[in-house]
């Protein structure tokens, strides 16, 4: 039997943001084919995801919800615009403010989007349930992180 201090702490396969890290790369390789039909990275996919259940959204708010600073943001809500997705517009009232809304292309696009998580669990091999407890367990984990000062 293997004692805890047996155990190499620094065990490349021990650790927690090395199975992360690949898997986050393997997940995305596997949405990658799904999206590429609707002309979407993934990054791309889950601004329009945002967008799909709040539409219009300020830049900031988007940056928010997906936890992403606005320079790695702006690209992305730049290259959806030049690709008829979305618009960008000032808030009346407050020209800091930069709204973001569906254009029609963009709200049809959700239509094509249902058939992608189904399609990933079929890919991944997994059940339903089995996504709940990760999705529960990875926001447990980025919340924490969260606290910890990582963002």
């Amino acid at each position: 039997m293997t004692t805890l201090a047996a155990v190499d702490p620094l065990a490349l396969d021990r650790q927690v943001c090395f199975a992360l890290a690949v898997t986050n790369r393997a997940v995305l390789a596997v949405y990658r084919p799904l999206l590429e039909p609707m002309g979407l990275t993934h990054p791309q996919y889950l601004v329009m995801l945002a967008l799909w259940g709040n539409s219009p959204m300020s830049v900031k708010q988007i940056g928010a919800a997906l936890q992403l600073d606005s320079p790695t943001l702006s690209p992305l809500l730049k290259r959806l615009e030049a690709a008829g997705l979305l618009t960008r517009t000032r808030a009346e009232g407050d020209e800091r403010t930069l709204l973001v809304s569906l254009t029609d292309a963009g709200s049809e696009l959700r239509n094509e989007a249902l058939a992608i998580p189904g399609a990933v669990m079929d890919k991944l091999g997994v059940e339903m349930d089995e996504i709940v407890e990760l999705h529960s367990v990875l926001t447990r984990i980025n919340t924490a992180a969260q606290t910890a000062g990582a963002i």
